[in-house]
This record gives C-alpha cells, sequence and structure tokens, in this order.
C-alpha cells in the first residue's frame, strides 16, 4: 500500500513540473501510435493490441503490489511474446510498413486531404459505371481495404494509374485486352487490370448471375474489399462487400455506398453488413431483403 502512494506522490509531483515539450512529445507519441493502428485495422492486429495492453496492466499491478515472483512471470512472457509478435504477425507488420511507406507526408499530416482524393475517385468511379451501365459494357472493379490482395495482383498488368472515367472505361472496352479480368485500385491508383479472382461456391447465388458477378462475390469472401460489378448483359451496377450482393444500384446510391465504405471506415461485423447505410437491411447474395 505504501508503495502505491509513493507512486501517486511521485507521479503528482511530476505533473507539476510538465513543460510544453512534454506535452508535445506526449502529443506525438499518441499520434504514432494512433497511425500504427489505424494502419493496421484488422481483427487480429486488435486482438494483439488488447492482450499487450491487459499484459502492460498486469505488470504494473504487479509490480506495485510487490508480487516479485508473478511480475518476473509476467516480465520473461512480455519479452518471449514479442519474439512471437514478430514470427506470428509478419503478415500484419509487413502490412504497417507498406501502408506507411505507401502515405504520403500530405495524407498522413491531413486526412482531409485524402478524404478529398478518395471522393475523387468514387466521383470517376460511379461516372464510368453508369457510362459502361448504359452501354451494356461488363466490368469488376475491386477497392482494396486492409486486406492486401497482392495475390490477385500478379495474375494481372500492372497499371499504375490514376483512377479516371476515361481510364476505366479504355480498360473494360470490350475489345481491349484486359476487359475479361478485374481492375484492382489501391488507394487512388489503378494497380493492376486483367487480374484473376477466386469464384464463390456459395450454393444460394442466383442463377442469373455470371462469372463476373460470382468472382466479385469471391473476393468479397476472403477479404474485405468492395467490389463494383456492372453486367454486361442488362447493365446492372451492383457491389459485394463481404460475401453479400447489393443489386440494381442507381449512380447516386453507388455513390452514397462508396462512400460510407471508402471514406468513412465503415465496416462490417459478425455478418452483419454496414454497407447499405444506417436502416438498410441485410441482403442475401441474391439481392433479396432477408425477414
Amino acid at each position: 500500500m505504501e508503495r502505491i502512494i509513493a507512486f501517486f506522490d511521485e507521479f503528482f509531483r511530476l505533473l507539476k513540473t510538465i513543460q510544453i515539450t512534454d506535452i508535445l512529445d506526449i502529443l506525438l507519441v499518441a499520434f504514432l501510435i494512433y497511425q500504427v493502428i489505424s494502419k493496421t485495422n484488422t481483427g487480429r492486429a486488435k486482438r494483439l493490441l488488447r492482450v499487450a495492453f491487459v499484459f502492460l496492466i498486469f505488470t504494473w499491478i504487479t509490480d506495485l503490489a510487490n508480487l516479485h515472483v508473478l511480475n518476473f512471470l509476467v516480465d520473461w512472457v512480455t519479452e518471449l511474446g514479442l519474439i512471437a509478435v514478430v514470427v506470428l504477425f509478419q503478415p500484419e507488420l509487413r502490412q504497417v510498413v507498406d501502408r506507411l511507406g505507401n502515405t504520403s507526408i500530405r495524407e498522413l499530416l491531413s486526412p482531409k486531404a485524402h478524404s478529398e482524393e478518395m471522393d475523387n475517385v468514387i466521383s470517376q468511379t460511379v461516372m464510368a459505371c453508369e457510362a459502361m451501365s448504359k452501354e451494356r459494357i461488363g466490368a469488376l472493379i475491386v477497392f482494396e481495404r486492409t486486406t492486401r490482395l497482392d495475390d490477385y495482383f500478379k495474375t494481372g498488368t500492372v497499371i499504375d494509374g490514376k483512377v479516371s472515367e476515361q481510364l476505366l472505361r479504355n480498360i473494360f472496352f470490350p475489345k481491349a485486352a484486359l476487359h475479361d479480368g478485374a481492375m484492382v485500385v489501391r488507394g487512388a491508383q489503378v494497380a493492376a487490370a486483367g487480374c484473376v479472382l477466386p469464384l464463390s461456391e456459395n450454393r444460394r447465388i442466383s442463377a442469373d448471375l455470371g462469372t463476373r458477378h460470382r468472382a466479385g462475390i469471391g473476393v468479397s469472401e476472403v477479404s474485405d474489399a468492395v467490389v463494383v460489378i456492372v453486367s454486361e448483359e442488362t447493365g446492372t451496377i451492383s457491389v459485394a462487400v463481404g460475401g453479400m450482393l447489393k443489386r440494381h444500384l442507381a449512380p447516386q446510391t453507388l455513390e452514397k455506398l462508396l462512400s460510407n465504405e471508402l471514406c468513412s471506415g465503415a465496416e462490417k461485423s459478425g455478418g452483419r453488413m454496414k454497407l447499405f447505410g444506417r436502416e438498410k437491411k441485410k441482403e442475401d447474395v441474391n439481392g433479396n431483403d432477408q425477414k
């Protein structure tokens, strides 16, 4: 008990001596931690952070309570855990490095600028889909989010071009070499086109949906990607997320949906979709409301 009182006495003594540089130091560290967490927005990473937080609290409590043996064991497990983190979470750690490396200083310091860039990407995509819908040109556009799509990226042709209506329409033009495959959009860039995606094996998929829709649903089942599909037969615009498909979208609805998913960071959780707005119902792969 005396040690706990001494700790808080020392804490309040140091609090009185805090300076502006100390506050700035704390804010910068907090900002960097926030950026790392936001760039590693995966389930496993979140669980890792929760476990690490619990261990830190437990270490602090055992040290204050003079539980020397238990504190030693916790410290020992923590040291081994650092090695285990590097081994078990290689994909997540690589993802953090890739995302931080691909994020410009302007985006890092100004999320608003990044949001404006994504707004332009969405606007160009909607205009291209609207035009292709009217002309009955098939399209399959995959917006990568936290799950890396490198395996599918390698099956196509590297484009690395800025998203624009003309580029999207040229790639999916019926006589173009890459029109049959999928396009992968990474950030604000068309990363690759002509990519091969896994087909969904869901037997509940409507029989009138072809390979393009099955591929779009398939990649959304194995990742958190947002997939836009334009039907070559009907011109219908659809979106797949988390293995669920929303069909018969108007351009305005498509724009709002993409904004919700790509700009506001909406996520799916426990099989429930937040894809179609707060008051929308979860839908099956046929585009019918589940009651």
